[in-house]
């Protein structure tokens, strides 16, 4: 028995849905899932399947004979007009004799003889082939008057009658020019998406909604759109920090020094174009002395531009697998949830995700080690320089992700903690608005909620211990998150460290 999904398109009718259960329990498949919600699209059907491969080719043939499979997603075209009949018995018929003839589907009709205009039918179509439109439209111009009202192929224009074929028009914005297989494929998984949180009482239009927010956000922000909100923080003498805080998502830091030029983290691939014009702004586009670049963890917003950099990118053998994986709770005692799976498909491909390929892996160190060096609660798994700087890399809890890595200078007081500790109140109003749509969609951004708070926890008390350090020698911790601004502990809160300055493209202020 194989796994498959397929969607389907019946009539809504009474017995639709039995109909095709009968055909694939005849074929002795097994459903796996359905969903079906009519408030949402009154024909379309998702299933998933467990049957021999020869006897799912026998259901596929039996649907699409009668016309159930859905086997690809034309796009459809919207028509609003308002058409002139004679006063007569039969008008509407003869005018809709013209409309059936061309495969449209009527979604709206008004007419009242006793109104304003008695004599005006207004009329709404969705049309699957356009190139009839021109020739229903010629017909209808010989016979009758005709004003056009509206005319759209986007998709912004139709009903809820055709949900699933509109939101599939809205994704072929984002994910350029899908092969329809692979679009419905997609499709399948953002309904698996609603299907889970709809059990939780969400809304699924709002569900659906929220992720057309996030590709429409990335697009939106990168380009033209692009900007960043940059940090500049002086490290000693000839080494230079810059923090980038990118429209969406993690923070990209680059060490400017003599020896050489080093990045923690890349920020989303579908922004690397942006980030190259802007270091070259900065006077640092030069990418061949960007020698290394060291990854946190394997979330999209972190290291999903690293295969774009010739440099080769620094991290260990969990992050890398997970880069390899279809969902980023591999590893973690949520690997299972289907939502952490669907959101990890959609936010690569909306971010145009090109992990690492060029690699440098950790030392693979037990974690029962019990002679491992700590620094607190976490285990040193190795040791680096950057320019004349000591780092040790500390291996996380696995709270926010598994395999995540925090990066510390302890001399400097210099503490990369990825999403772990965040300065949630240095983020911008639109930034924070981007960041709940994962909150949303996976209901958590850790993998493991109970044991993100106790990293986080131990992270604080890392950074008081080394503040009390530091602070004799006129230093303080600098607390790099991974998102929002450098920031520093005090009595318990995280304050930003320095003011930034905005970036815009190609309208550097």
């Amino acid at each position: 028995m194989e796994q498959f999904s397929f969607i389907a398109s019946m009539p809504d009718k009474p017995g639709a849905l039995h109909r095709a259960a009968e055909i694939i329990t005849r074929y002795k498949g097994n459903i796996n899932r359905i969903q079906y919600d009519r408030r949402i699209d009154r024909n379309t059907v998702f299933f998933e399947v467990a049957a021999a491969s020869e006897a799912y080719r026998k259901i596929r043939e039996e649907l699409e004979r009668i016309g159930y499979l859905q086997t690809s997603l034309h796009p459809v075209a919207f028509l609003k007009f308002n058409v002139y009949l004679p006063n007569c018995s039969g008008a509407l018929f003869d005018f809709l004799n013209h409309t059936t003839s061309s495969g449209a589907n009527i979604t709206f009709l008004d007419f009242d003889d006793r109104g304003q205009h008695p004599e005006r039918l207004v009329v709404s179509l969705n049309v699957e082939n356009a190139d009839l439109i021109d020739a229903l439209l010629n017909q209808l111009k010989s016979k009758y008057r005709l004003e056009i009202v509206e005319y759209d192929t986007t998709g912004e224009k139709l009903d809820d009658t055709v949900f699933y074929l509109r939101l599939a028009q809205k994704l072929r914005h984002y994910l350029g020019n899908a092969e329809d297989a692979f679009l419905m494929k997609f499709l399948h998984d953002i309904n698996h998406i609603a299907q889970e949180l709809s059990n939780l009482r969400k809304d699924p239009v709002e569900v659906f909604e929220s992720i057309l927010k996030v590709g429409d956000t990335l697009n939106r922000t990168s380009g033209d759109g692009f900007y960043a909100d940059v940090q500049r923080v002086r490290v000693k003498d000839g080494i230079e920090l810059f923090c980038f805080e990118l429209p969406c998502g993690g923070n990209i830091y680059l060490f400017d020094t003599p020896e050489e030029k080093v990045m923690i983290d890349t920020g989303y691939g579908i922004y690397q174009p942006d980030v190259v014009d802007m270091l070259q702004h900065y006077g640092l586009g030069d990418l061949s002395l960007l020698k290394r670049i060291y990854i946190t963890h394997a979330d999209a917003d972190h290291c999903g531009a690293a295969g774009l950099f010739s440099a080769p990118s620094c991290l260990n053998q969990e992050t890398l697998k997970i880069t390899r994986e279809t969902s980023r709770a591999y590893g973690s005692t949520n690997q299972g949830c289907i939502l952490e799976e669907v959101y990890t498909k959609m936010i690569n491909l909306f971010s145009k995700f090109t992990p690492p390929s060029n690699v440098i892996l950790f030392p693979d160190i037990p974690v029962q080690d019990d002679n491992i060096e700590k620094r607190g609660a976490f285990p040193v798994i190795a040791h680096f320089r950057i320019g004349s700087l000591e780092f040790e890399a500390l291996r996380g809890l696995g709270g926010h992700m598994h395999g995540e890595l925090f990066y510390l200078c302890p001399e400097e007081g210099l503490l990369f903690p990825q999403d772990s500790v965040i300065n949630f109140k240095s983020l911008s109003p639109e930034r924070t608005e981007y960041n709940i749509l994962a909150d949303y969609l996976m209901t958590s951004v850790n993998v493991d909620s109970s044991l993100a708070k106790e990293e986080r926890n131990a992270l604080l008390s890392l950074i008081r211990e080394l503040d009390s350090e530091l602070i004799k020698k006129g230093k303080r911790c600098l607390i790099c998150c991974g998102h929002g601004s450098v920031s520093l502990l005090e009595n318990g809160k995280l304050v930003e460290y320095s003011s930034s300055k905005r970036y815009f493209a190609r309208r550097p202020l």
